[in-house]
């Protein structure tokens, strides 16, 4: 049985960074009298991450034997040649892309990864509000990697690099960084997915790279004539670790209850957030399309 404590050999030596660079923008955001952190919200962030580590540690242990026994399987020899690392960068964001995605427009997972949009502010504190529910079945999405070939302890490296390079996404004091919006995650682009303005709602799911959202047509630039108001498009208003982590999960749970048949339960479950039979509550894509109806086709005269 490895030991959990060395399977992540990034994120260990990041914490006193993720300290100081906290301190640092309290400090930035004070003397530009702005709002810093809430003294309700932000510790309810750093608990949710702790509750996180908890779990992960669990999960993590059981992705490494899983990544283990598959790569016993492989198809190529990779190895860790400077080229497989450039290789596994790509492959994890894409595959990073495709799991955050998902947890957006299926309900199920979104149940789990909610709690990381539940916060009305937005700062380096929300980046640990992580989820508790998603870490259940986060890593199945990487399971095709040692497969491929990459090395388990490749993944799991890469796979905190991205997590770490996404926590600085999440500040306002970085306002925008150039030609870099075009390939690279960014705050820019990361407020804009945190908020809860129709226009940025499941927008911007990529990790370390935007070029996945452009590519599958999720890009939505932040625009400053409409700033993100962040939070969910229905607030919670607790800061209570557990009520944060299983608040969608009981209202998931709710509507199967109440659901006339398995058909409807099963798209209760798997449909996007919002689904409804009798579309009582809408989804994203139903909330735009109802916003700007499609112009009538005109009718060609005979």
């Amino acid at each position: 049985m490895p030991n959990p404590f060395t399977l992540d050999p990034v994120i260990g030596y990041a914490v006193p960074f993720f300290l100081f660079f906290m301190g640092l923008e309290m400090v930035i955001l004070y003397l530009e009298g702005r709002e810093g952190y809430h003294r309700q919200d932000a510790p309810a962030s750093i608990a949710m991450g702790l509750g996180s580590v908890v779990i992960n540690l669990v999960m993590k242990t059981g992705a490494y034997l899983a990544f283990s026994w598959l790569y016993t399987f492989r198809l190529f020899e990779l190895g860790y040649t400077w080229w497989s690392w450039v290789l596994l960068f790509f492959a994890d964001d894409f595959t990073f892309y495709w799991h955050h995605r998902s947890c957006h427009e299926i309900r199920l997972f979104w149940a789990g990864h909610v709690n990381h949009h539940s916060s009305q502010h937005y700062n380096l504190a929300v980046a640990l509000r992580q989820s508790w529910g998603e870490l259940l079945h986060k890593y199945l999405w990487w399971l095709w990697l040692p497969l491929v070939g990459f090395l388990p302890l490749m993944i799991l490296t890469v796979m905190s690099i991205s997590l770490i390079y996404q926590f600085f996404l999440h500040t306002e004091v970085v306002r925008r960084l150039g030609p870099l919006e075009w390939f690279f995650n960014t705050p820019s682009h990361h407020r804009a997915h945190h908020a809860s303005n129709l226009r940025y709602l499941d927008r911007n799911h990529g990790g370390m790279l935007i070029i996945w959202d452009r590519l599958f047509g999720t890009f939505e630039p932040e625009d400053p004539r409409e700033l993100p108001v962040y939070g969910l498009t229905t607030n919670i208003h607790t800061y209570h670790p557990l009520h944060i982590a299983t608040h969608a999960y009981r209202e998931l749970w709710h509507d199967l209850k109440r659901s006339r048949g398995w058909r409807d339960r099963i798209r209760y479950a798997l449909m996007p957030p919002g689904w409804s039979p009798d579309r009582s509550t809408l989804t994203a894509r139903q909330m735009r399309q109802q916003a700007n109806p499609s112009p009538p086709k005109p009718v060609s005269s005979r």
